[in-house]
């Protein structure tokens, strides 16, 4: 089952069943899918719940279920993902190291583009190895609002505006 809400970064769309939540989507255009008639299931009213506190600031960390889909090694990657705490940032670079191979950055980066639960599994927290804001399924613009908004970019916590 399928709902969606509005944040800062856009509409976002939260998939998911009994099981866990399956998808988390930021959109660029209104959905136009009808809102459920049915009750949602528990995990997906506990990732909107939680999503909400996480754009008005009270909640760092998300435990509701969830049922990502991908390869043996998008999952890795995933996983470490979720390692990167909430207000920091991590390289491409350092993220494969940890995975066992700094060859892989391309597929790590590859496996990263391919993250279906955006925010949740934070794939906005990894960087380029100069600091840079490189790549993001969502829009860097999202990927800037997101880090901004954990006080992982400097002009975040400085106040002063940032130059990414």
């Amino acid at each position: 089952m399928t709902t969606c809400f509005s944040s800062p970064v856009g509409l976002v769309r939260i998939t998911g069943d009994e099981a866990g939540v399956s998808a988390i989507t930021c959109l660029n255009e209104p959905d136009h899918q009808p809102l459920p008639t049915s009750p949602l299931p528990g995990p997906v009213q506990l990732a909107l719940r939680q999503l909400t506190a996480y754009f008005d600031g009270s909640c760092q960390r998300f435990d509701f279920p969830m049922t990502p889909v991908g390869t043996v090694f998008q999952q890795r990657v995933w996983q470490a993902l979720l390692t990167v705490p909430f207000g920091a940032t991590v390289s491409y670079l350092a993220l494969s190291r940890q995975l066992g191979d700094e060859k892989a950055i391309r597929a790590v980066a590859a496996a990263n583009g391919r993250n279906p639960l955006a925010i949740v599994i934070p794939c906005h927290r990894i960087i380029g190895s100069n600091g840079s804001l490189t790549g993001y399924a969502g829009g860097l613009w999202r990927k800037q609002w997101l880090l901004e908004h954990e006080g992982a970019l400097p002009g975040a916590k400085t106040g002063q505006m940032s130059l990414f």
